[in-house]
């Protein structure tokens, strides 16, 4: 259940509580020959290159109400990209940046995105996995653009990591360790999304750390298949490629090597 906001609090000058969000996304397929896994590269560094992620972050800006400074993008060789935003509360023009090369700053704030595809020399996996990095300081807070991040990746397997570090006062000099209600980053979360994954949380509510991972429930074998469709597929293939599907997935959500799936 979503949690209802208090009314907002009266300040003894800047708020200075840092809200951190790390949103981790993994997305799985099988490419059966290596044309195929060349294909599914290139595939990801065309659908999230720096481009495609500056747009993405600037949007998470806009959603959390930040005002970008700067923004610097880096596409590399032979894989992957990286997107650094700096952001401040308020709203400013967004400056020019060339295709290749963007970071965005922000005054006290910043906004990250990396990918990371690869693919398993033998067995055809291909596991590509983009990690966002949304920190802030006074008002702004980042859990507002977690749905936004969540629709923009199509993820198998998430992990989502959210901390608030500092302390602020209110006008009565009463220190203020965290200024809105949260017991599970999942009260942010949209309830079509969390009936469509299978969730663990792990709080540590003290020191204001909260984290939850999250695998996609249904599993239909022609969704994680590139360059093929299960038709292509003999049935002990199919059966093979679904057990080395859901054992990567396993065992990126647990986060240990799994022998049985």
């Amino acid at each position: 259940m979503e949690i209802k906001q208090k009314k907002k609090l009266k300040l003894h000058g800047f708020n200075n509580l840092t809200k951190s969000l790390s949103f981790n996304m993994y997305d799985f397929s099988y490419a059966r020959t290596l044309e195929d896994r060349r294909g599914y590269i290139s595939y990801i560094d065309e659908e999230y290159n720096a481009e495609r992620l500056s747009k993405i972050l600037i949007s998470v800006s806009d959603i959390i109400g930040a005002n970008i400074l700067n923004v610097s993008t880096q596409d590399y060789d032979p894989q992957g990209a990286s997107v650094t935003i700096l952001i401040s509360e308020g709203h400013e023009t967004i400056p020019q940046t060339k295709k290749e090369d963007v970071v965005v700053h922000l005054d006290k704030s910043h906004i990250t995105a990396h990918t990371y595809p690869e693919v398993h020399p033998e067995d055809g996996i291909c596991t590509f996995r983009a990690d966002i990095e949304v920190s802030t300081c006074g008002q702004i807070s980042p859990l507002k653009a977690l749905n936004y991040l969540i629709h923009s990746f199509y993820a198998d397997v998430m992990t989502i990591d959210y901390r608030v570090r500092g302390f602020t006062r209110d006008v009565n000099g009463k220190k203020i360790f965290i200024d809105h209600k949260i017991n599970s980053i999942q009260n942010y979360i949209i309830k079509t999304t969390r009936n469509a994954y299978q969730w663990v949380d792990v709080n540590v509510y003290q020191e204001k750390i909260f984290h939850t991972k999250a695998m996609l429930k249904r599993f239909k074998l022609d969704n994680y298949l590139f360059g093929a469709s299960k038709k292509d597929l003999l049935p002990a293939e199919k059966d093979r490629v679904k057990k080395l599907l859901k054992r990567e997935m396993a065992e990126v959500f647990y986060g240990q090597l799994m022998n049985k799936i």
